[in-house]
């Protein structure tokens, strides 16, 4: 017993010294989104992050764990079984030098990597002038067959971000088929 507690306390610590304001890792439905939501709004307004700071952390929280519940190739209960997705990820925010770091990880099918990079690199190297634009442009065009959404996701954070977004894609061994996909934003 006393080396779990002796655990615990070392995941305390480290938490602490890491600066974490919000972690969450397993599953992730609308409604669990919604709840997370309001913790991490109060855990943003607590650490007397600013007004605008927190609007653009609510927003890529919001985005990355809808993400998550959209597109992760780990589901507890599929789209088509009602009350929506009940999908694996994990979401974190922490702060490091007076910035605030959101990152996020799911599995996805390895097929739809390319896809996925194909949208995340030419965001690295725009402005912020051009983020906007194609932001106004993908809000006023149709809906991707493939989204779930608007597509604006990835523009919202890069928007956002005080950096370029950064990703990384992770092959499994464990699950062929299955790679792990991490976004890095830096608000």
């Amino acid at each position: 017993m006393s080396q779990l507690l002796e655990q615990d306390r070392a995941f305390f610590d480290l938490a602490q010294r890491r600066n974490v304001l919000f972690y969450h890792k397993g599953y992730f439905s609308h409604n669990i989104v919604a709840a997370m939501g309001e913790v991490v709004k109060l855990q943003l307004e607590i650490a007397g992050v600013s007004a605008s700071t927190r609007r653009k952390l609510f927003s890529s929280f919001v985005e990355l764990s809808q993400n998550i519940v959209h597109y992760s190739s780990d589901s507890l209960q599929p789209d088509n079984e009602g009350g929506g997705s009940i999908r694996e990820g994990a979401v974190c925010i922490t702060t490091e030098d007076e910035r605030h770091l959101m990152m996020c990880v799911n599995p996805v099918a390895t097929d739809d990597v390319e896809g996925l990079r194909n949208k995340l690199e030419p965001l690295r190297s725009m402005s912020v002038e051009e983020i906007k634009q194609a932001y106004k442009v993908s809000l006023r065009a149709d809906t991707p067959e493939e989204s779930k959404g608007a597509g604006l996701g990835f523009l919202t954070m890069a928007r956002d971000a005080s950096a370029p977004l950064e990703f990384a894609f992770h092959p499994r061994a464990d699950e062929p088929g299955t790679t792990l996909f991490c976004l890095k934003a830096i608000i």
